[in-house]
């Protein structure tokens, strides 16, 4: 018996020396370029400040000038180098334009933050066709396209990180997010392949999936078939402190992995424990589901589409989701509707 506890205690720490070789040297981010896409607001924006912190010369991305002008004059107040590029990720030449206008001020791309992604809300019978094709045009293709725009120089190179950005209905199929699920199990089985395939390169792909943020986006998301019911249970989601977690803790966990070139990173304990009960009990977790679908508004008749921010109720508009309403001033989710207002105008996070 004793023999056998020491070969267990041998082959355990044998484990443990093994991974901690295995494990990368970090690759701080002061002076590299940092391409973010979805740079203007949100998560993205987040991300960008800490980048920054970190004495990175950034590259933001975004379909808002407004937002992006915001985002460019708030940073470079601090001292950081900022470039921005008005670009859609679901065209080509867009993508190719900014690509090479940030090659020339800035030079190669050393690592790419795909945040960019639109979320839908609805019941399948309020979503179309389009409705599909607008999410995996975004959120999946929009991320390989910017991979494949800085991937061969990557490789030349043979240095270089690549931040994926999925969502936890990405690992678990959540109701009424149908489109959005879909194109966010497309980007992480890409993302998950990828790393295999460019780790010989020197490439690290990291795979972020995080849970419930406050990212203050809920009033930029769509909402299908009665979008005001559908609003009203989803914008708590993005504001109530014991299901979410604050943007600027999210963003400083997924640049920390961005710079130790970690595999996975689950954020928030939350998406932890959801993702590990799916993995040991997926049936069950599945016949939960099935049970909160039934609960959730239906469509009843309806395929009207609205922003959240045109879905307002008394529930959405009240004190009690006040943290959501906070990121969503500090992350510039509503600039687009203030667009005379300065990044001096708005909390900082």
């Amino acid at each position: 018996m004793n023999k056998r506890v020491a070969v267990i205690a041998t082959l355990a720490a044998l484990g443990l020396v093994l991974r901690r070789l295995a494990r990368p040297a970090p690759r701080r981010l002061r002076d590299a370029v940092v391409l973010i896409t979805g740079g203007g607001r949100g998560l993205g924006l987040q991300i960008a400040r800490e980048a920054a912190r970190r004495g990175a010369r950034l590259a933001l991305l975004a379909r808002s000038d407004i937002e992006l002008r915001a985002a460019r004059d708030e940073l470079r107040a601090t001292g950081v180098t900022v470039e921005t590029a008005v670009c859609d990720v679901r065209d080509d030449a867009s993508v190719a334009a900014a690509l090479k206008h940030f090659e020339t001020t800035l030079g190669p791309i050393d690592v790419l933050f795909n945040v960019a992604g639109v979320i839908e809300v609805g019941p399948v019978d309020a979503l179309s066709f389009a409705d599909y094709r607008d999410a995996i045009e975004t959120n999946f293709l929009g991320a390989v396209r910017l991979v494949e725009g800085v991937r061969p120089a990557m490789q030349t190179r043979r240095s270089g990180g690549i931040v994926n950005v999925t969502s936890l209905g990405g690992r678990i199929p959540v109701p009424h997010l149908l489109p959005y699920s879909a194109s966010k199990f497309a980007i992480l089985g890409y993302s998950e392949g990828l790393r295999a395939e460019l780790a010989r390169f020197g490439i690290r792909v990291t795979t972020v999936i995080p849970g419930l943020m406050r990212t203050g986006s809920p009033p930029q998301a769509t909402f299908a078939g009665r979008p005001e019911a559908e609003y009203s249970l989803f914008a708590p989601s993005d504001s109530l402190p014991l299901i979410s977690v604050s943007v600027a803790s999210a963003a400083r966990h997924i640049v920390v992995a961005a710079e130790r070139g970690t595999a996975e990173l689950i954020v928030s304990w939350q998406a932890q424990v959801a993702i590990g009960a799916y993995r040991i009990a997926p049936r069950l977790v599945g016949a939960l589901l099935t049970t909160v679908a039934r609960f959730l508004p239906d469509a009843g008749g309806s395929t009207e589409h609205r922003l959240g921010r045109d879905s307002e109720s008394p529930l959405t508009r009240s004190p009690l989701l006040g943290l959501g309403h906070d990121a969503t001033r500090s992350q510039h989710e509503d600039l687009d509707r203030h667009p005379d207002l300065g990044p001096q105008a708005l909390p900082q996070a």
